[in-house]
């Protein structure tokens, strides 16, 4: 039946179901059942790496001729992060259906970015791998359509928060934000960061996250929201899209 449900959201049915166990049994979880002869899903990950950047990279070059090299890598970056695949993973129940092991169970595994992001990208491998690369392409562009916003088909700049915050600091000739990290708490599989960025003395907006580099990007984000007057609309934890009719900065 998980299987199943899996097989239902991603809009896939598998001929080998083997290949879909592999890439739902994560290594820890192979290791503790050594005797199984269990295959993990390691190798599946690695294959779907490619497959997911590939298939991303054709999509975004094929419906966004207008952008140049440096947008489209900023776009395809948005949409392969660990957020973005971990967000996907989630989406698709994989939380709830990898095999981990005892430890990692213990240890918040299913709340972990890493390891969602990397059974999604195991699941797209094993896609690949049970048909061709066309069907593997257009499941994963069915994902993409169903579950991101629509971008506007032009007239619109991509980036990460931290980029567009130093590149509005430097066009605006002000000191270069500086990260700082107020707190660290929590359990070691559940720690809580703090950090605020600031530019000189000046505490620009202060945020919370799972790790030191999602609570940069956080604030950035407070940070931009505040100085660009909201005008931008975000994509992912990492990226935000912003109609240039409305803002001009910050630039590629």
């Amino acid at each position: 039946m998980a299987l199943a449900s899996v097989e239902k959201k991603l809009g896939y049915k598998f001929n080998n179901h083997q290949l879909l166990q592999q890439a739902l049994t994560h290594s820890s979880y192979a290791y503790e059942h050594l005797s199984s002869k269990l295959k993990d899903n390691e190798v599946l990950e690695f294959l779907g790496d490619s497959v997911v950047g590939l298939i991303l990279a054709d999509y975004f070059h094929q419906n966004y001729p207008q952008l140049r090299e440096g947008q489209l890598s900023k776009l395809k970056a948005a949409m392969v992060s660990t957020n973005s695949l971990s967000l996907l993973a989630k989406k698709l129940g994989l939380d709830k259906e990898v095999l981990l092991g005892k430890g990692e169970e213990k240890n918040g595994g299913r709340k972990k970015k890493r390891i969602l992001a990397g059974t999604f990208e195991a699941l797209m491998g094993a896609v690949y791998l049970d048909s061709d690369f066309e069907t593997a392409r257009q499941v994963l562009n069915r994902l993409i359509k169903r579950h991101f916003k629509k971008l506007p088909k032009d007239n619109f700049l991509i980036n990460n928060f931290k980029s567009a915050l130093q590149e509005y600091f430097n066009q605006q000739k002000l000191p270069t934000p500086v990260y700082r990290l107020v707190t660290e708490a929590g359990p070691e599989h559940e720690k809580v960061f703090t950090v605020e960025v600031c530019s000189g003395e000046r505490v620009l907006a202060k945020a919370k996250g799972p790790s030191k580099k999602s609570a940069e990007q956080k604030a950035a984000q407070k940070a931009l929201k505040k100085l660009l007057k909201n005008k931008l609309e975000v994509l992912s934890d990492e990226a935000f899209i912003i109609n240039q009719k409305q803002e001009k900065e910050p630039q590629d």
